[in-house]
């Protein structure tokens, strides 16, 4: 049955036009509606953190703007002239035309003509990713999946220490540029080599490094899961997959030790640097313990509304290192139904004995129903995103924006992720708190 959503919290497949976008002098090519690629942008980036259009995005990307008569007729001629010209005024090093709704309806053989260009020697690739086929997170996939069997080829030989660093969905994280670098800071520590494709310092040349790859890590509960299991078909590379988006010490060390036995690391370097970077966290928590305890403005409970992979790593971050205990916790990512048990066992151990039932749904109207209608302990710290700050409001809590859309902040590099990140996220939450007595 038909299910009205209110407050969106994603968009629809055609989305994976920002991970393209998010490999550097990497081109989308929409065989789409007018209208499809800027709604999508100023959801998705324009509204999110303030991401803006970057090298070629937003108003930039080509488009074939189909319409009545192209879903009459097709437009396969008309999508051949707009990747030719787009190679002919566009400088980039790679592209992927996604297919929109129309197209994938009427049935453009839009493999066809993609493969034309290939021939010629093109980097080039296409995804069918219309919009009824689910969210940008399944777009992410669809896109990882067509540049691993359309353009990647065996490398020479396997690059020892080389990880390929799957995570979070970019541009729908708003904070998914400081999440890359934090998790390459992480394995670099530790003595390997990671291969982030996405974001500064990535683009082609990282793309091309991947079949080399020792192994791949995927730092997520459920999205890439298929793109590693297919580079393990394809070129028979082994993949870590770590759940837990890892913030604070206790998730932190874990995934470092998990990280160094899977690799075979030299385990006195990786306690080194565990013990180094505790103690810089730490110093920081103790210096600020008259206003992170004394003062008790913190609320002992918490209530998450965010993506599979910020509500797991957010709440095993404030249940095991601040020792707060979850209230409600909304996963908001639309999940495939065949994929929420396993994503929901992960929050069955949050640490301290502690566990919590989540409730999956992208529907905002049922998260504000419920939570109006809940009766809280104390004063609501609620983690989600700008949907939730006139909620906050009413229920006089405190709201911190960390999920899509987050359109009252911006962010460039900043992340939550790792030590750093731990220490930034303390501050963010305590400056929502104390801003508010202001």
């Amino acid at each position: 049955m038909a299910q009205i959503i209110d407050q969106v919290r994603h968009v629809c497949t055609l989305g994976g036009l920002q991970s393209v976008l998010a490999i550097d002098r990497a081109i989308p090519i929409l065989h789409a509606g007018p209208g499809c690629g800027q709604k999508l942008w100023g959801a998705v980036g324009l509204q999110n953190g303030g991401q803006g259009s970057g090298y070629a995005g937003g108003h930039t990307v080509p488009c074939t703007n189909a319409t009545e008569r192209d879903v009459v007729f097709g437009a396969t001629d008309k999508l051949h002239e707009v990747v030719e010209n787009t190679f002919k005024v566009i400088d980039a090093d790679f592209f992927a035309v996604l297919t929109g709704c129309t197209s994938d309806i009427v049935g453009d053989d839009v493999g066809d003509v993609v493969r034309r260009f290939q021939k010629q020697g093109k980097p080039i690739v296409w995804a069918e990713t219309g919009g009824f086929k689910g969210s940008n997170f399944i777009g992410h996939e669809l896109v990882l999946e067509a540049i691993i069997d359309q353009y990647l080829k065996p490398g020479a030989e396997t690059v020892r220490g080389l990880v390929n660093v799957w995570a979070v969905v970019p541009y729908q994280d708003p904070f998914w540029t400081g999440v890359y670098a934090e998790l390459g800071e992480l394995l670099t520590a530790t003595g390997l080599t990671p291969n982030i494709i996405f974001g500064p310092r990535g683009g082609v040349a990282a793309l091309d490094r991947v079949p080399t790859a020792q192994f791949n890590l995927l730092v997520s509960p459920w999205v890439g899961l298929k793109a590693v299991q297919r580079l393990e078909e394809k070129f028979d590379t082994p993949f870590l997959h770590s759940p837990v988006l890892p913030i604070g010490p206790t998730e932190t060390g874990k995934f470092l030790r998990a990280l160094a036995g899977f690799a075979d690391l030299d385990a006195k370097r990786v306690e080194a640097y565990i013990a180094e970077r505790e103690d810089h966290y730490y110093h920081f928590i103790e210096r600020a313990a008259e206003v992170l305890l004394e003062t008790r403005f913190l609320p002992r409970h918490f209530t998450t509304i965010t993506d599979s992979a910020y509500g797991l790593g957010l709440a095993k971050f404030l249940v095991s290192d601040l020792g707060l205990i979850p209230d409600r916790l909304y996963v908001t990512d639309g999940i495939p139904d065949h994929l929420q048990a396993g994503v929901a066992g992960y929050f069955k151990d949050l640490g301290e004995g502690i566990g919590a039932e989540v409730t999956f749904t992208p529907d905002g109207g049922q998260v504000q129903s419920e939570l109006r209608a809940t009766k809280f302990r104390s004063r609501p710290l609620i983690l989600g995103s700008s949907w939730e700050r006139p909620l906050a409001k009413d229920l006089n809590g405190f709201a911190l924006s960390v999920s899509m859309p987050v359109s009252d902040r911006l962010v460039f590099d900043r992340s939550y992720v790792g030590y750093t990140g731990a220490l930034r996220l303390v501050e963010d939450i305590y400056s929502a708190i104390l801003s508010d007595f202001q």
